[in-house]
């Protein structure tokens, strides 16, 4: 049996728990240190609980507080060799930080991890499925365009966290400078409503019990405008969507 739960979701901090077993897995941890503790509480948990910090990428948003958070409980760090390196002085003094390749799986405890490549203004960002050996729950953020490495990878999940960042008219329309509308529409920068519905058109979702919306812009996107496009993917009701929010990100789901 496995679970899962956000801390938060959004470009001011982000942070996903994965539990299986005797297991939980912090993936990203973009919140200042009390922030942090004060989310894992709400979700029933202590720091010391964590047996480990997954990181996606070195965008401040996903490495903020991941560091110290590490170094104050002594939780080991998991990322690839260009986020070390591209946020190596953070990691400095951070104990049992371990480095992983992003074409070969690898365990923590009693979750089995998948991670993959994806298409990001980042030095070497990954994403991750997370496998208890029986169900799958799949992580897809920050990501500006679809490949087909992960659309095969996340095919036949139980559960999919999945980028929604924006409504392109609404990023379009908005105040931001043009440089940043290209940088996030761009093929580098984040998913649209539209695109992470074409993703669910184009994988396998028979086994899919949970979906959730997440990482979406607060200026230029609607909670009704994300759940609504995967919904419409997915010929399932909106209310069966969950989005994920900043301040609460979302409660557990289970899966298995």
């Amino acid at each position: 049996m496995m679970r899962f739960a956000s801390l938060g979701s959004g470009s001011d901090g982000n942070g996903l728990i994965v539990q299986a077993g005797a297991t939980s897995v912090l993936t990203d941890c973009g919140f200042a240190l009390g922030d942090t503790v004060a989310r894992l509480a709400r979700h029933g948990l202590e720091p010391a609980a964590i047996s480990a910090l997954l990181i996606t990428h070195e965008h401040d948003d996903h490495i903020g507080g991941a560091a110290r958070f590490a170094r104050k409980y002594s939780i080991p760090v998991w990322l690839t060799r260009g986020t070390l390196r591209a946020a190596g002085e953070r990691f400095a003094k951070v104990p049992g930080v371990q480095v992983f390749d992003c074409h070969q799986q690898f365990s923590i405890g009693d979750i089995a991890i998948e991670p993959y490549t994806v298409p990001h203004d980042a030095r070497e960002p990954a994403q991750f499925v997370y496998s208890d050996g029986a169900a799958r729950v799949g992580l897809l953020t920050d990501a500006g365009s679809l490949t087909a490495h992960m659309q095969k990878v996340l095919s036949g999940l139980d559960a999919l966290v999945l980028e929604c960042n924006h409504d392109l008219d609404m990023l379009w329309n908005s105040s931001y400078p043009e440089t940043l509308k290209k940088r996030i529409a761009g093929k580098f920068g984040h998913l649209d409503n539209a695109s992470a519905a074409h993703l669910l058109e184009s994988i396998d979702c028979s086994r899919l019990q949970h979906v959730i919306a997440a990482h979406l812009s607060k200026q230029n996107n609607t909670p009704a405008l994300a759940s609504g496009a995967l919904a419409g993917a997915l010929k399932c009701a909106q209310e069966w969507i969950t989005v994920a929010t900043q301040q609460e990100g979302f409660g557990w789901r289970q899966v298995g």
